[in-house]
């Protein structure tokens, strides 16, 4: 039985906020077991399909999910700012792309599921389909709900600049914080921390420089009090790895926060990848070690 658009509506919404939370908890990623046997309402529901990139559960009105992949067979790509491009199945017009379309008539949220791994996925979501092109085989995905009502070609300079700054922050960092949070193994760097709802993914060459990629190596798993130590020059992390803290926090007396969480952190090594193609960049280290030191 097919459940009304209110109650669908309804149930999304549920589901997404507790996909929140798993997604946080993780780290920024998901599992496919995760997405395959779903804890919600008491129950269990897939979020996924077994072996397709678009999930259409049967009591559903409109499709719940799509996988996206950057290495995969279809040319599924960020266009404009705020929008995404999502290509037909190969070989179908109908079928799976049905419920795909419906969502436009209904204006249900969908999440995009982007495989960052085999079986790892970083979950993006509200998103929004607002266009079907039948003759280029492939729908309009809107990053954000404010922009499911607005062509990408009618965006003025503001707008554009507004929509990339929802790219970034809805496609972009979500995808550099789970990258560098799963190669530091959920975990911070400083500290070892585990829990991935603590843990933020730090940019070395800040993000602001022109340099400052977001890239894997050009980022720090690390947990809230050290990434916002980081950002404030009151630790620094030299090109070999060894924890510095600032000369005039390590003479401070204060609780056991700074003696324990700072204080003997200094002269320390960081924890580091496991892959060495992950590691950090030893030119953004000594960069940003020069800033720490200038401070």
């Amino acid at each position: 039985m097919v459940l009304s658009p209110s109650d669908d509506l309804n149930l999304r919404d549920r589901i997404m906020a507790r996909l929140m939370h798993v997604r946080d908890q993780g780290g920024g990623v998901v599992t496919r077991e995760q997405l395959s046997n779903f804890e919600i309402d008491g129950g269990h529901r897939r979020l996924i399909d077994q072996s397709r990139g678009i999930w259409n559960p049967r009591d559903l009105n409109v499709t719940l999910s799509i996988v996206s992949s950057p290495d995969g067979p279809y040319d599924d790509r960020e266009v404009d700012e705020g929008y995404f491009v999502y290509s037909y199945r190969a070989g179908s017009t109908d079928g799976d792309n049905r419920k795909l379309r419906a969502a436009i008539e209904l204006s249900m949220p969908l999440i995009m599921l982007r495989k960052l791994k085999a079986g790892i996925f970083v979950p993006i979501f509200p998103v929004f389909v607002v266009e079907d092109d039948p003759t280029a085989r492939h729908f309009l995905i809107a990053l954000d709900e404010s922009l499911r009502f607005v062509k990408p070609q009618t965006l003025d300079i503001r707008a554009k600049a507004y929509a990339q700054q929802l790219t970034r922050r809805r496609l972009h960092q979500p995808w550099f914080r789970a990258s560098v949070i799963r190669a530091y193994e959920t975990r911070c760097a400083v500290c070892r921390l585990q829990h991935g709802e603590l843990l933020d993914a730090a940019h070395i060459v800040r993000d602001s420089d022109e340099a400052g990629v977001a890239h894997v190596t050009n980022g720090l798993s690390l947990c809230k009090i050290h990434h916002a130590a980081y950002d404030q020059n009151l630790m620094g992390i030299r090109p070999d790895s060894v924890v510095e803290i600032n000369s005039a926090l390590l003479e401070e007396r204060d609780g056991p926060m700074l003696k324990y969480g700072l204080q003997q952190m200094h002269g320390t090594k960081i924890t580091l990848p496991r892959r060495k193609i992950e590691h950090p960049s030893a030119e953004a280290l000594e960069l940003r070690y020069e800033e720490f030191k200038a401070s």
